[in-house]
């Protein structure tokens, strides 16, 4: 188990051959090893040609193999973007990502991330959703999917019917919230409900995480442009129906950025915990365009031993720059936390060309200092 806080290099853009590195997944499969993955693009945004590509750890990401290439894109204005990896059963990994944010693929490998099968379309599932909400965009995650304990295997997904030029950032806006389901190891897929809709005081949702709580029930924790700058939450007894109304969680800040929610055990105590991992930048002032994003920076750990009620520690992982992230961890209580590190430019976060892996312990969380603002400012201060 690491004590400490280590992190270590995983994709540069700029040895890659590619413009950008963005958008971890990471999942750690049932032979220990990591995967990670990102979007390798060769010019900025969310449009550009986009490949997905992995690599893979054997030694509790301290070294990593070589690129693997995952989905590539089909051109110009054709990515494949949005990955979103599952543990399933018997030793298989899913991963289920988008082309064009239009169809919707899901892949399989069944030896330990090396190699992936052909690509499988899956957009019947999605376009189920159209009967409801006839969106022209749909993605999956980003960040990695679960399994709960009876098998189910489950994706958050975003969709949005485009507002147009009018509309800031108006390809992806306005936006609602969903998941798609498999109750057979991937072989179909279904859709569940429409969980948060752009209405009231929830403004644009869409890039979410996935957690099982220790007594069953699913929890949702999803990124919004809501002017009170906090995640939106809620709970379902199976991950598609009978969600909660939808409410913001006053502890966790939202930068408008996307985050990583983990549910795993401490080996100590013998306890579930939950993890949240996202850039809190609350004491920075700066907006940066015309949907009130924050600077993506200060990324911070936060623990609940009570399935999310509350979050009475936390720790800054990295005050610098940190954007994306996805969270992993092992039987031991290493944690993994695969993020954006390495931003240039103006409203830098748009332009990632790193991506590290930061490693350490339950304990080294826990050691951490009561999570009040006060001391958030405190540790920032230090870190900085």
């Amino acid at each position: 188990m690491t004590p400490s806080l280590e992190i270590v290099p995983v994709f540069d853009a700029t040895r890659l051959g590619y413009v950008q590195t963005r958008i971890p997944a990471l999942v750690r499969t049932d032979a220990g090893t990591l995967l990670a993955f990102c979007e390798a693009r060769r010019a900025p945004g969310d449009w550009s040609e986009i490949d997905i590509v992995a690599r893979r750890s054997t030694d509790e990401g301290r070294t990593w193999g070589d690129l693997l290439m995952v989905a590539r894109s089909e051109g110009p204005g054709n990515p494949a973007s949005n990955a979103c990896p599952i543990i399933g059963a018997n030793g298989s990994i899913h991963f289920i990502h988008h082309h064009t944010y239009k169809r919707i693929i899901h892949r399989v490998s069944r030896d330990d991330g090396r190699t992936w099968s052909e690509p499988r379309d899956i957009t019947a599932a999605a376009a189920s959703f159209r009967t409801e909400y006839n969106w022209q965009v749909f993605a999956p995650g980003p960040g990695h999917g679960i399994r709960l304990r009876n098998g189910r295997l489950l994706v958050p997904v975003w969709m949005c019917i485009p507002g147009g030029p009018s509309v800031p950032g108006g390809d992806h806006r306005p936006s609602c919230v969903g998941t798609l389901y498999s109750d057979d190891d991937g072989a179909n897929w279904q859709r569940g409900d429409i969980i948060f809709r752009t209405e009231g005081d929830f403004i644009n949702p869409n890039e979410s995480t996935l957690a099982q709580l220790p007594d069953g029930r699913v929890m949702i924790n999803t990124r919004s442009e809501s002017v009170c700058h906090r995640r939106l939450v809620a709970t379902s007894p199976d991950g598609a129906t009978r969600w909660t109304a939808p409410a913001f969680d006053d502890a966790l800040f939202d930068p408008v950025c996307m985050a990583s929610l983990l549910a795993t055990r401490d080996p100590a105590t013998g306890r579930d915990v939950l993890l949240f991992c996202n850039p809190d930048s609350r004491y920075d002032p700066r907006e940066y365009d015309a949907v009130r994003s924050c600077a993506r920076e200060n990324g911070i750990i936060r623990l609940s031993p009570d399935g999310g009620r509350t979050w009475p520690v936390a720790r800054v992982i990295d005050a610098g720059p940190f954007s994306y992230s996805d969270l992993a961890a092992s039987p031991d209580g290493t944690i993994f936390c695969l993020y954006e590190s390495g931003l240039w430019g103006e409203h830098a976060y748009h332009h990632n060309t790193h991506i590290a892996l930061a490693r350490f312990s339950l304990r080294w969380i826990q050691d951490g200092p009561p999570a009040s603002l006060a001391q958030f400012r405190a540790v920032t201060a230090l870190a900085g």
